[in-house]
C-alpha cells in the first residue's frame, strides 16, 4: 500500500474500467490489458471492475459475483500488480453513484438520447430499455472525474463517452469554478482494433453471435488452434500486411505480432513462401503459448478467495480516499450541508 502511495508523486492519473460480463477476448487483451500493464508504472492508475455498469443489462447474480472475482484474477495474471496500481470493484466505492446523481443535473436528456451506444443497446435489448442504459455515460463520467483523472485509455467506440464526460466537467467548472480535471483520451495505436476471425471487417467481440470468430482469454489450446485454422484469409497465398486488400491476413498478422513480439516486417519475412495453413497454425500456437501461463495463474489466484478479497478491500480503501475527497468538494460547491 505504501508503494502505491509513494508512486503517486508527480505522476498523471489514469483511469480505466471493464465490465465483468462475458469472457474477455484477445482483442480486449491486445487493445486494453497489455497497455494497462505497460502504463501502471508511468501513471498513478485506478483500474475498476465496473459491476454497476454491468447491470444496465440483466445479469444472473451468482454469475456476476463469480465473474467479478474472475476478472480481478485475470487482471493480476496478466501483470497488473496491486502494489503498483489500485484494483477495486466499482460498487465498493459508493461515491460513484453519489457523484453520478449530481452530474445528472448537469446533463441534458437530448445529449443522452444521441449517444450511439444507447441507440445500439436499446435495439439489442428492446425489452429492457431502462434509465440506467441511458444514464450509462453519466456514471462513466463520475467514474473518471472522481479520481482527478488526467488520461483515459479509450477505444474508437468509447470516444463519444469521453467527450460527454469532458463536456460535463467543463460545464460544472464554468458554473462553480475549477473543480474537476478535464481528462484527455489516450488512443492505443497498435492493436486498437482486432477483427473477428470470420469477418475481419467487424471488431472481435465478446458478444459476437458466432463464437468461432472470437478467441476468448479462457479458450483452451485445442479450441484456439481450431478457431485459427478456420480463420478467413483470401484467394492469394502471400502473407503480407495490407488491411485494405488483405483484411483477413492483415488481422492475423496483427494478432501474431502482438503475441510473438515480432514486428510486421519480421513476420512477413518469416512466412515468405509458406502457405496460409502454416501461417494460421503458427498464429494459433503463438496465442495459445502466451495464454497458457496466464490461464494457469488465473486459476491459482481464484483458488485463494481470501487473498483476492484482501486485494479488493485494500483497493476500495485507496479508491475511496481519493473519491470521497472529490465528492466532498463537489458537495461543498453545490451547497449541500455537510456534517
Amino acid at each position: 500500500m505504501e508503494e502505491v502511495e509513494q508512486q503517486k508523486v508527480n505522476k498523471k492519473v489514469l483511469y480505466s474500467a471493464v465490465q465483468p460480463t462475458n469472457a474477455l477476448t484477445i482483442g480486449n487483451y491486445i487493445g486494453a490489458i497489455k497497455n494497462m500493464v505497460a502504463m501502471q508504472d508511468e501513471y498513478t492508475c485506478f483500474f475498476a471492475i465496473a459491476n454497476m455498469h454491468a447491470i444496465t443489462v440483466r445479469q444472473v447474480p451468482a454469475q456476476l459475483r463469480q465473474k467479478t472475482l474472475s476478472l480481478l484474477a485475470l487482471y493480476m495474471a496478466c501483470g497488473l500488480d496491486p502494489n503498483r496500481c489500485t484494483l477495486y470493484v466499482q460498487s465498493h466505492v459508493p461515491c460513484h453513484a453519489e457523484l453520478a446523481w449530481v452530474l445528472n443535473t448537469f446533463t441534458y436528456v437530448g445529449e443522452m438520447e444521441r449517444m450511439t451506444q444507447f441507440k445500439d443497446k436499446s435495439a439489442k435489448h428492446a425489452d429492457n430499455i431502462n434509465m440506467g442504459l441511458m444514464d450509462y455515460p453519466v456514471l462513466m463520467a463520475a467514474d473518471i472525474l472522481l479520481y482527478k483523472t488526467d488520461v483515459v485509455p479509450v477505444g474508437i467506440d468509447q470516444r463519444q463517452h469521453l467527450e460527454i464526460c469532458r463536456d460535463i466537467a467543463i460545464r460544472f467548472n464554468n458554473i462553480y469554478s475549477p473543480t474537476f480535471v478535464v481528462p484527455e483520451g489516450v488512443y492505443p495505436k497498435v492493436g486498437a482494433k482486432i477483427g473477428d476471425l470470420l469477418d475481419p471487417s467487424k471488431k472481435m467481440s465478446k458478444s459476437a453471435e458466432n463464437a468461432n470468430g472470437t478467441i476468448f482469454m479462457d479458450d483452451d489450446r485445442d479450441t484456439i488452434i481450431r478457431k485459427f485454422k478456420r480463420a478467413v484469409t483470401d484467394s492469394d497465398s502471400e502473407v503480407r500486411y495490407d488491411p485494405e486488400n488483405k483484411p483477413g491476413v492483415s488481422n492475423l498478422l496483427s494478432i501474431y505480432t502482438a503475441f510473438s513480439g515480432k514486428s510486421i516486417e519480421e513476420a512477413e519475412r518469416e512466412f515468405a513462401g509458406r502457405g496460409y495453413g502454416d501461417f494460421k497454425l503458427a498464429v494459433g500456437e503463438a496465442v495459445a503459448d502466451k495464454l497458457a501461463p496466464v490461464q494457469s495463474e488465473q486459476a491459482r489466484l481464484l483458488s485463494d478467495k481470501e487473498y483476492l478479497n484482501s486485494v479488493l478491500k485494500a483497493g476500495a480503501e485507496r479508491a475511496y480516499k481519493v473519491a470521497s475527497s472529490t465528492l466532498s468538494k463537489v458537495y461543498r460547491k453545490i451547497g449541500f450541508y455537510q456534517l
